[in-house]
């Protein structure tokens, strides 16, 4: 599964065979979680606070970046890297 962006030890993957809704594997210190694109909302499994908090306005800031890369993901395109939340 294809890193897209590291940031404050946080892990974010994009895999390109995964199922709708659009979504991101994120993980963090031995968590992982599916975050929804469109809403930065869990999906499917869990995250410390701080770690969900972080997801959320990251994936707000960085929707158009990741709605893009989830469309190369369905042609099997290599994906884009994602700056992290702590390079704003």
């Amino acid at each position: 599964m294809p890193t897209i962006s590291i940031f404050f030890g946080i892990i974010v993957q994009m895999n390109w065979r995964d199922h709708n809704p659009p979504h991101v594997h994120a993980w963090y210190q031995g968590h992982e979680a599916l975050v929804d694109i469109e809403t930065g909302e869990i999906i499917a499994g869990s995250l410390p606070k701080f770690a969900v908090r972080l997801m959320r306005e990251w994936v707000t800031i960085r929707r158009p970046e990741l709605r893009v890369n989830w469309e190369k993901s369905r042609r099997r395109e290599p994906l884009d890297a994602v700056p992290g939340a702590d390079v704003e």
